[in-house]
């Protein structure tokens, strides 16, 4: 499969879903930036499945697949009967108009079956960007996942990357890729469709739609393909280009299922030999969209004679057609075919060519399998959400994909087999490439067999699952063959668990008789065939081996089980699941399973698991989820026990937190959250200093004296003080990528590394302080806004400090070298004049407060005689933003202490050690990058902490896919380091995108619109691009594809609408510190 897509030349299918993922989460975690739906409906067969797509478009809601805002709806098709994709496409516009008009006037509907929508319905319409998914139908190629519904089938792509998330699904691949294409819509609505059954994995993000009328997406194929498909011919005339570099294609004709003549006829053939296959994917805006809109508003009439007539309404050949004027001749011979041409015939269908366009079909159960094979082995969850014992006690092949379910010891599964939301004991043997889906043999059922042996042996290439039915306590247990067509005539090849039928019938010494109605003329095939018993589970699962070709030495008595059994053909447990029991039974075993995973990591471990995901899988069951959570919370270590060994203290206070808002108490999550950033702030100083002590105080005084005590043994001197003076100007950093891993209480945990550069900016270094020691009393504090303070007695600065408290910066650096609590003994008769200065806009990203921080502590140390070493320095400094509650890592102070372009790597362990690398590069290179990147002020005020603590959160939670983003940036300054040692700025600029798109995977709040329009403006220019810092606003690098590409946008930025500023700036090389 690998092989097959590089030989095509095509993205691989698994970074296209990893980019479409990325994009789903900033759409809603962050709507109002990044566009998402308003609506989402899809369509289902009955309105018993339209109560279990309802139920999963809830979840997803709760599970943040969807956002909040969107509005969701499952429409059935009326009576469960058949109306075709076209005739449901218009009734579930029409079903979220009723919602509209229902929300707006609670008495009910504002229109009648008769008359168009009222014009505030039409209007909302016209404006609402939707994803209609058509999902109804029966799967009968894939019979084991029609109980759930083929687009709710599991499709653990991509996994790992959420362990303690839920299973991902088909539909929720298809959100993630859909996802890309709200932004072609633009600021106008439309309607945006695909079908259920299918993943088409492509950049969406790049798709361009006519303003007014159709479009189709196709994709080349060969021509055997295209003769058992639908086929899309252009015109060879007429050619509509969009706004931006990519064509939009008339359509001249649509083929169906053509032969080779036919094509050839029609013009299908491309220069190239292949034809364009039509994908079912439809966007459909402007004129063509209101028109559509209209023609729904009458749908319900429509329908009534549709099913009267016993017709059905195409999507892709009724509807589309009336799009397309050769096609006319052929609608006027079908239903509602000239109502069709006049309704919307006046628009065009265009196409979208997508070339990258791969398919992943799901289209039988053998080509699900392969789909989670050896092929994708590394991007495949293969076990997710899953209690499973120790290798030793079971037999587990490792390509095996076992997803929501529970193993006992003593289970045997084999090679590409599939397990899913099950329950399997000990005995229990599945053979290779099989499905087991929603069979629960637990330790009861098997106690109440009365029998030694194996429940269930599974052989190989079989399925089986379990479903409850409507108005009847058991179940009914199903099986087949994994190639078996339930489609397929008993005369025509058909065959059941592997088996033609004849052949079966007679080792089983059943009649057809037995399994199809001889009175009526009724096609025989698997489908309709009266094979399964409803009976009770132990007696299912013996009947179901039986099928399989098991208990021959007890065929006798089985047939006479069987024959004497009610039983129901695959067709009519279609129409009798009992979808309410089935989610119910569902949500409690996902919320037993995550119960025991939290349980164990909580027990056993070092709360290594997200138990805020957790229990929001434990919540979503029935039996007391938040009784399990307050017992959670009873047994969860505890700082104030002193249970917890290896543990860090934050990380234990985040999981009560966490507990506390799973149990409904806000108010204690609250105050016990207060006491997580007091030991993220510990537990830095600890790291810093010797000699701290183990446990920390919930109290703010406490806090700061654990953290500050013990310091002045290091750095203040024991000879008397004498007047001095130091001044002390350093330039501001800039950061290529690695932000974020630098910040405890990552870096106190984890290896972190950074690659940032010193600079001035307008000719000078705009951060600095100047300490004054003279005769006198008391603190004289200034700074550069022309605030100034005095004060007799620092011992009063404690913690916590007012965020508006213009000089908290130096109180807490005073704090932080010992003189707050050495004053009496080392201040007597001596008075400190501090004044600092900023020369760059407030929020700027660069690190200034750090830097600040740096200056007033090194100057400080130099006037007091302490250890003013950078070293040192840079470990206050970390301690100091902890205590100020701004939290932030080290390197901000690193950037500004040490000169040039570093690579600095932070190593945890007591004392923090930072290893920092200048890089030696030459000057050619230096200014080349000082001539192609640009340094620009956006205007956008940002305050880093309102970023920062809502990423700490989540990496104190143990939330999976912020850890990995962190490590990928820590990984990408070791690359950058490697590009910068060979002199490639190119790759440089690569890796700015990336750590930028990193940096919105961690908080998509550190962009905002002006930004986003920003970077696309530049784009063109540019090779790189970010924010610097932890975003939000601030300055942002521009590293320009050549020299003269960063001309010419400097030119366009200085004229452009942007109100932003570049500054001149220079590569910092020289030591800083000014001391008189």
């Amino acid at each position: 499969m690998a092989m097959a897509r590089s030989l095509l030349g095509k993205p691989d299918p698994m970074d296209v879903l990893s980019n479409s993922w990325y994009h789903l989460r900033l759409s809603v975690r962050h709507p109002q930036r990044v566009p998402t739906w308003d609506a989402i409906i899809l369509t289902a067969a009955s309105p018993e499945q339209a109560e279990l797509y309802e139920w999963q478009l809830r979840r997803a809601k709760r599970m943040e697949r969807i956002a909040h805002s969107t509005i969701t709806m499952a429409v059935p098709d009326p009576h469960g009967a058949r109306i075709g994709s076209g005739a449901a496409t218009l009734s579930a516009i029409q079903a979220l108009a009723d919602h509209i008009a229902q929300h707006d006037e609670p008495q009910g509907s504002l229109y009648n079956d008769k008359d168009p929508y009222d014009s505030s319905i039409y209007n909302k319409l016209v404006k609402m960007r939707i994803l209609l998914l058509h999902a109804g139908g029966d799967s009968k190629r894939v019979p084991w996942a029609n109980p759930m519904g083929k687009v709710f089938l599991p499709l653990p792509y991509l996994a790992d990357e959420d362990p303690d998330g839920p299973v991902p699904l088909l539909f929720d691949h298809i959100l993630a890729v859909s996802s890309c294409v709200v932004q072609a819509f633009k600021d106008k609505g439309g309607l945006f469709i695909m079908t259920g059954d299918v993943l088409p994995c492509f950049d969406s993000s790049s798709m361009v739609f006519p303003d007014d009328g159709a479009c189709v997406v196709t994709v080349p194929i060969t021509l055997d393909i295209a003769r058992n498909h639908g086929v899309i011919v252009l015109s060879s005339t007429n050619t509509s280009v969009s706004n931006s570099d990519k064509k939009l294609h008339l359509v001249e004709n649509i083929l169906q299922k053509p032969g080779l003549k036919e094509l050839i006829n029609n013009g299908a053939v491309r220069s190239d030999g292949r034809a364009l296959l039509d994908t079912g994917i439809f966007a459909i805006r402007g004129q063509a969209w209101q028109d559509l809109i209209k023609l729904s508003s009458s749908s319900s009439i429509l329908i009534s004679e549709l099913l009267s007539q016993k017709e059905e309404l195409s999507l892709y050949e009724d509807l589309a057609g009336a799009w397309v004027s050769a096609k006319h001749g052929w609608l006027r011979t079908r239903p509602f075919g000239m109502d069709l041409v006049n309704a919307l015939g006046g628009q065009k269908l265009f196409t979208y060519c997508a070339y990258d366009l791969l398919f992943l079909h799901f289209g039988t159960s053998s080509e699900i399998l392969d789909h989670l094979g050896e092929g994708n082995i590394g991007r495949v969850g293969r076990r997710h959400l899953s209690s499973i014992p120790a290798s030793t006690f079971c037999d587990l092949a490792t390509s095996s994909v076992i997803l929501s379910s529970e193993i006992a010891s003593g289970v045997s599964i084999g090679d590409e087999s599939l397990v899913y939301d099950s329950t399997l004991s000990s005995g229990v043997q599945i053979g290779s490439r099989c499905v087991v889906v929603g069979v629960h043999v637990d330790q009861d059922i098997k106690s109440r067999s009365n029998s030694n042996s194996p429940l269930l042996v599974l052989p190989d290439r079989h399925c089986i699952w379990e479903v409850p039915l409507m108005d009847n306590a058991y179940g009914v247990i199903l099986c087949c063959g994994l190639e078996d067509n339930p489609k397929s005539s008993f005369h025509k090849g058909g065959t059941f668990c592997g088996k033609q039928w004849e052949k079966l019938l007679s080792e089983l010494g059943i009649q057809e008789s037995d399994l199809w109605n001889q009175s009526q003329k009724q096609q025989r095939y698997l489908w309709n065939a009266k094979l399964f018993p409803v009976v009770t589970q132990v007696e299912g699962l013996k009947l179901a081996m039986w099928l399989m070709g098991f208990y021959s030495d007890k065929k006798a008595s089985i047939l006479h089980l069987w024959k004497n059994s009610h039983r129901v053909s695959l067709e009519e447990m279609h129409r009798s699941i009992d979808y309410q029991r089935l989610c119910a039974e569902s949500s409690n075993h996902r919320a037993k399973l995550a119960a025991g995973i939290a349980r164990a990591s909580i027990s056993y471990g070092l709360l290594g698991r997200n138990l805020s995901r957790l229990c929001a899988e434990i919540l979503e069951g029935e039996n007391c989820g938040t009784d399990i959570c307050k017992n959670f919370l009873v047994v969860c270590p505890s700082p104030q026990k002193g249970n917890l060994l290896n543990l860090p203290q934050s990380r234990a206070y985040q999981a009560q937190v966490d507990l506390c808002r799973a149990c409904g108490q806000d108010e204690s999550a609250n105050v016990i959250e207060e006491n997580v950033w007091a030991a993220v702030a510990a537990e830095t100083a600890a790291a810093i200093k010797q000699g701290f002590e183990d446990q920390i105080s919930n109290s703010w005084n406490n806090r700061a004296s654990q953290i500050c005590n013990g310091n002045e043994h290091h750095i203040l001197p024991s000879q008397p003080l004498q007047s001095k003076c130091a001044r002390v100007e350093l330039p501001v950093r800039v950061d290529f990528v690695g932000g974020w891993s630098d910040t405890p209480p990552w870096s106190l945990e984890r290896i972190g590394c950074v690659l940032n550069m010193a600079i001035h900016l307008e000719g000078t270094l705009p951060v600095g302080a100047e300490i004054v020691l003279k005769a006198g009393t008391g603190i004289l504090f200034r700074d550069d806004a022309g605030n100034q303070l005095h004060i007799e007695d620092p011992r009063s600065f404690t913690p916590p400090y007012c965020e508006k408290d213009q000089f908290r910066l130096v109180k807490a650096a005073l704090n932080v070298t010992g003189l707050v609590s050495q004053w009496d003994q080392t201040m007597l008769s001596m008075r400190l004049e501090i004044s600092t200065w900023a020369k760059v806009p407030r929020g700027s990203g660069l690190g200034t407060s750090s830097i600040l921080a740096a200056a007033v502590v090194k100057g400080l140390l130099h006037v007091m005689g302490g250890d003013e070493s950078k070293e040192n320095v840079a470990r206050l400094v970390l301690v100091l933003e902890q205590l100020m509650g701004t939290g932030g890592g080290w390197q901000d102070q690193i950037g500004g202490l040490y000169p040039g372009i570093k690579c600095t790597t932070s190593l945890p362990g007591q004392p923090l050690r930072l290893n920092v690398e200048t890089l030696s590069l030459n000057s050619q290179l230096l200014l080349e990058l000082e001539q192609r990147m640009l340094v620009v002020f956006t205007g956008q005020v940002r305050l880093a902490h309102q970023v920062l603590q809502k990423v700490v959160v989540r990496y104190l939670q143990r939330d999976a896919c912020l850890i990995t983003s962190i490590k990928q940036l820590s990984k990408l300054s070791r690359i950058g380091r490697e590009s910068l040692m060979t002199g490639n700025l190119d790759d440089l600029g690569r890796i700015m995108l990336e750590a930028w798109r990193l940096h919105q995977e961690l908080d998509p709040y550190c962009s905002n619109e002006f930004v986003d329009r920003l970077f696309a403006y530049v784009n063109p220019f540019c090779c790189g691009y970010k924010l610097v810092g932890a975003g939000g606003g601030g300055f942002a690098l521009l590293l320009a594809k050549n020299r003269e590409a960063a001309n010419d946008l400097r030119a366009l930025l200085e004229a452009s609408i942007f109100p932003v500023k570049i500054y001149n700036w220079s590569v910092c090389l020289e030591q800083f510190s000014d001391h008189s």
